[in-house]
């Protein structure tokens, strides 16, 4: 049931990996900078070239429409993206329980009516967050989801996060350079060193 499974996969210098993560799990990735943290999330989502097999709930990524497999498994990038103008025209039509997400990050509705460039690195980064989980991704990929927000906004993104998760059974694969962090949020912890292995941590 909702686990994300990773066998083989090879892309640029990186791998062979092989990753099992079941729904609900935090498994957090780091390493020193230029190791392939965020090519490899890009190589399991199928943007860049790469081989192997990775399958999300039994279903291989090979066998899905491209838009299909992505909407299953949402990335949050490092560096948000941002195709319209204005906020409002990348989110579909809010829920009460989206429009309370936005509250806890510090948006009221009329952010949606914002011209993306007002924003600022901060808010672009809380943002592109709220639009990944109002498009109702089953997995999750987190390039270093908080790293340029202040210690409110990271404890009401990790919260916002933990609730999502738990309500759609999500496995999580979550980049990030904060060891109290990752203690914090995962169950288990890998280092992708220079050479392109993964290695697991010792718990």
């Amino acid at each position: 049931m909702n686990t994300l499974s990773i066998q083989q996969l090879r892309c640029h210098h990186i791998g062979p990996i092989d990753l099992n993560v079941a729904a609900g799990q935090y498994v957090s990735f780091s390493g020193p900078s230029g190791a392939g943290k965020s090519i490899l999330l890009k190589a399991i989502i199928d943007l860049i070239p790469n081989s192997g097999e990775v399958s999300f709930n039994g279903q291989r990524r090979e066998h899905m429409r491209a838009s299909q497999w992505r909407q299953q498994v949402g990335l949050l990038p490092a560096e948000s993206f941002w195709w319209c103008n204005q906020v409002g025209d990348h989110f579909p039509e809010l829920n009460e329980q989206q429009l309370k997400w936005f509250s806890q990050l510090g948006f009221d509705k009329q952010v949606l009516g914002w011209d993306v460039l007002r924003c600022s690195t901060g808010e672009r980064q809380r943002l592109s967050l709220l639009r990944l989980l109002c498009h109702g991704p089953k997995a999750l990929l987190l390039d270093e989801p908080t790293a340029n927000l202040d210690k409110t906004n990271t404890e009401n993104v990790e919260q916002i996060i933990q609730s999502y998760v738990q309500e759609q059974h999500c496995p999580v694969i979550w980049i990030s350079h904060d060891p109290i962090q990752i203690k914090r949020i995962a169950s288990q912890h890998y280092i992708l060193e220079q050479d392109g292995q993964l290695q697991k941590e010792a718990a």
